[in-house]
């Protein structure tokens, strides 16, 4: 099983997930980064399946999505 927690956001998240993922791994745990790795403009929803489609694998994994309009 894979107990890593991922994050996904949109160019509007990047830098709340950046900072996430920092505070994450100083925790000590693994994170999977399923983008955005640009703050160029994307698709929300397109990281956000990112996100369901990992957790959806196996019941013990989570995972964050973040974006910038707060949905």
């Amino acid at each position: 099983m894979d107990h890593a927690i991922a994050l996904a956001c949109d160019h509007a998240g990047l830098a709340l997930k950046t900072a996430l993922i920092q505070h994450l791994q100083r925790q000590g745990h693994t994170v999977n980064d399923l983008g955005t790795d640009s703050a160029q403009s994307v698709d929300y929803p397109d990281y956000g399946a990112a996100i369901a489609n990992y957790v959806s694998q196996d019941p013990a994994r989570r995972g964050i999505a973040i974006c910038g309009s707060g949905i």
